[in-house]
This record gives C-alpha cells, structure tokens and sequence, in this order.
C-alpha cells in the first residue's frame, strides 16, 4: 500500500511539466522534415517541450483526486505546489491541506511532499547526497526521506523534472518518437465549451509498451494560455480493468516564472515526530513495497 501512495504522490509531483520533460535538443531531433505537413500530435508536444525549457519557477492550487471504483471509494486532497530552479539545482514541494472522502465534510489535513537535493537535508549523521524525497505525515507523525537519485555527475545539469524522465513513464520520453514507441498519442476533439481554452492529449498504453503493467491511458488537459497542462487523467491496471484506479490531477491558478522564496523550501519536523526513517535508494525497492 505504501508503495501505490508513494507512486502516485512522485506522479503528482511530475506531472506539472506535461506529456515530456523540458529538452532543448528535442525539437531538433525530432522536428518534421521540410515540405511535410507537420503532424497535429508533434506540434502540440514540441510546444509543451518548449514551453517547460522555459519554466524556472511555478506555483499553482493543485486538486489531487484518488477514485478506487472497485471499492467505489474517492478522496480528494487539496494543497499548493512549488516549483523552482536556479541554475543546476531545483526543488518541488506540495503542501496538502484539505481532504475530503466520500460524502464526508471536507477537512484539515496535513501532508508535505518535497522534492529536494540531499544538501538541504540536516539534522542527522546520515550523509545525505543525490536527490531526496521527504514525506512529512502529521496524522501518523512520520517523516521518511527516500532517496531517488544518485549523487550526479558535478559537469552534468541536474532538475528534478529531469529525474521524473528517468523514472516515470510518460514524462521518461523527451523525445517524441520514443514517446509514440510506448503509446497511442493523439489528440481528443473538445467539447464546445472547452475547445477554446484546452488541448487534451490521450496516451493509450501500447500491448508491448514497458508500461502496460501500470497504466491503460493518461490524458492530458493543456491549457492554451500558458501552454501547461491544467489537468492530468491516469487510469492505473490496478485492481483489473476495467475497474482500474483513477488519479485526477488538477492545476489552478498557476503562476508562472514569478519569484518564489527559497524559504518555502525549508521544512522543519515537529518535536512530537518520530525519528525519520531514511531508505537510501539501494534498499527503496525493498523497503517501499
């Protein structure tokens, strides 16, 4: 069970780059040849890839919504998101706020994801080195780190939407040919009211696709003002389809490239905690399932 909210959470955390992670080679190598009629799909992916090589800071309300229909449960957390890079380094951070289960009242709730480099980490003996993801639970009182990358090469640029494309799928493609070598990418015509103001985008995992364990289709709502998805549609395999998981994410009132304090990036552990418990990467296939 830790595993599946872990999952979900990182593909949370990633999803505000889009379909691809922000690649300046990409739209090079895979433009359309000269005197073709560039593909519809192609031209929406290379703007997103554009649009998030430009992104060096972002903030936004996020709605994260979890449907088990086999269960015919659903819970709706809601927190803000930050996102920041300077230079070779960056950071993300979700504060949920709010949840709501069925028909319940909607309540206080506090959860606290960060994305971070292992630098900012204290407090501990441990040698903190790569890139850390801290869960700061106040209902259980609980705080895990759980290392995601390696120390990297110190000539290399490092973001943490670059490990996003290296660990999940849809967002591990910059390429938009490898892109279509797991999915069925194309674009889904909107309704009236909605086609002004959106693109939405449908990956169908393909049968040989390296994924086809983890998910039937993620869909992607982009929002044609800012050029970044607004909404993102998973349905999971799990339990079985068609009664697979649904993660609904949505992103609100983004704003984007303005400046956010480092400080937002800084966290403390409340003294009623208990010790963290650290899972170093080497053992986080163990240790999280």
């Amino acid at each position: 069970m830790l595993k599946k909210i872990i999952t979900n959470v990182i593909f949370v955390l990633f999803s505000t780059t889009g379909i691809c992670c922000a690649s300046e080679l990409t739209a090079n190598n895979d433009a359309p040849q000269k005197n073709l009629k560039p593909d519809p799909v192609d031209t929406v992916l290379e703007q997103l890839n554009e649009k998030t090589s430009e992104l060096k800071s972002y903030k936004c309300r996020i709605e994260y919504k979890y449907i088990q229909k086999l269960l015919e449960s659903e819970s709706l957390h809601k927190g803000v998101l930050y996102y920041s890079r300077t230079g070779e380094k960056s950071a993300l951070r979700i504060n949920f706020d709010t949840l709501k289960q069925e028909d319940e009242d909607e309540q206080k709730y506090m959860e606290q994801y960060l994305v971070l480099d292992g630098s900012r980490l204290t407090g501990s003996d441990y040698e903190f080195e790569g890139i850390w993801l801290v869960h700061l639970d106040y209902e259980g009182e609980e705080a895990r780190y759980y290392q995601l990358a390696e120390p990297n090469d110190p000539n290399e640029t490092f973001d943490v939407f670059d490990l996003a494309s290296r660990n999940l799928p849809m967002l591990g493609f910059s390429k938009i040919n490898d892109l279509k070598k797991e999915f069925d990418v194309k674009l889904i015509e909107q309704k009236e009211d909605d086609s002004e103001d959106f693109i939405q985008v449908r990956l169908d995992v393909k049968p040989n696709s390296i994924y086809k364990d983890e998910y039937i289709s993620i869909d992607f709502w982009v929002d044609k003002k800012s050029g970044l998805p607004a909404k993102v549609v998973a349905v999971t395999t799990e339990p079985e389809p068609p009664m697979g998981d649904v993660c609904e994410i949505k992103f609100l009132k983004p704003e984007i490239n303005k400046n956010i304090d480092s400080r937002v990036f800084e966290f403390r552990i409340p003294d009623s905690f208990s010790e963290p418990e650290i899972i170093p990467i080497e053992k986080d296939n163990e240790r999280v399932q």
